[in-house]
């Protein structure tokens, strides 16, 4: 029993003169990975402040507080640089839209940054300490979604690559930014003040792992710009001073010198995955097929049998 073959092969698509279906991110390095990587940094070093000042690590309370402002202060700094025109950024803030990322980024970028400030200064001056502690305690809110946000803002694009990992890109995200401000408190901090930094650190780095591994193999198609050319190399390079990082950190109780090359390696390690996921998105925006081909997929799947080519619908020759 054997089924009959076409005699036409099967079409293959053409963008127009050759050029990509989507137009390309036009995000600009280092400026947009810097600052998702400080935005990530700034929120979860608010919530390892947290957890710092109640299990009585004050140093690690105070060098937590004062990233998380620094982080926010960069990032938005970076973001308006992004802009082009620093105005651009306030005219986000005169209405709050629930349905737009970028709206509602804003606004958790400006509490954000106006909650760790306040954060901070009551801790470097003195002043207004209780309204200091409040602060902190409301970027408990903020600073998860801080870390995350960008996540959903790159995800709810047109770009293959991004919008195919909407799953995966907020755990990837998270795991990196717990790793970036565990990194910055055992560089900061004293070997024996630094362990929940330490724990926040492998916590994070054990997140982005897995996260990044399960994006790679569900994507399929859409996942092969994370695996090629320079956004390969720097997803490969994130992985590999993640792990190492997050090893180091395991162990960095023994030593302070093991402290500073685990923060050092999460550090690199979340700045190559910032760059790598931005580079992906290029790249898979700028070829057609990334776009096309998992469109058609969609399309079969949901026309079930009825989409099969006339030869494959017609039924075998008993001979």
């Amino acid at each position: 029993m054997k089924r009959e073959r076409a005699v036409v092969p099967e079409a293959e698509f053409r963008s127009y003169y050759g050029r990509p279906v989507i137009k390309a991110p036009i995000w600009h390095e280092p400026h947009m990975p810097t600052y998702l990587y400080l935005g990530g940094m700034s929120g979860a070093s608010s919530v390892m402040a947290i957890m710092a000042r109640y299990t009585g690590h004050p140093t690690l309370a105070r060098t937590a507080r004062i990233a998380a402002a620094v982080g926010s202060a960069a990032g938005a700094g970076l973001l308006a640089a992004e802009l082009g025109r620093p105005e651009r950024f306030l005219n986000m803030l005169r209405l709050f839209k629930p349905t737009s990322p970028m709206s509602v980024g804003s606004w958790i970028l400006a509490a954000q940054g106006g909650l760790s400030a306040l954060a901070a200064s009551s801790e470097l001056t003195g002043i207004l300490p209780l309204a200091g502690d409040a602060a902190v305690l409301a970027t408990g809110l903020t600073g998860p979604l801080t870390a995350t946000y960008t996540a959903v803002l790159v995800a709810d694009t047109a770009v293959p690559a991004w919008h195919e990992a909407y799953r995966e890109l907020p755990f990837l995200f998270a795991g990196s930014a717990l790793a970036s401000a565990g990194a910055v408190g055992m560089l900061a901090v004293p070997r024996a003040e630094a362990a929940p930094a330490r724990v926040v650190a492998v916590t994070g780095a054990a997140v982005e792992t897995v996260a990044g591994v399960v994006m790679e193999r569900r994507l399929g198609l859409a996942g092969e710009p994370y695996r090629l050319g320079r956004a390969g190399r720097l997803m490969r390079a994130a992985r590999v001073l993640t792990v190492g990082g997050a090893a180091l950190a395991a162990v960095a109780g023994r030593g302070r010198a093991l402290g500073v090359l685990s923060g050092l390696a999460l550090t690199a390690g979340a700045l190559c995955t910032r760059f790598g996921i931005l580079e992906a998105g290029r790249v898979s925006a700028a070829d057609p097929k990334y776009t096309v081909t998992p469109q058609r997929q969609r399309l079969d799947a949901l026309a079930g049998p009825s989409a099969a080519s006339p030869a494959e619908r017609q039924p075998a020759n008993p001979a």
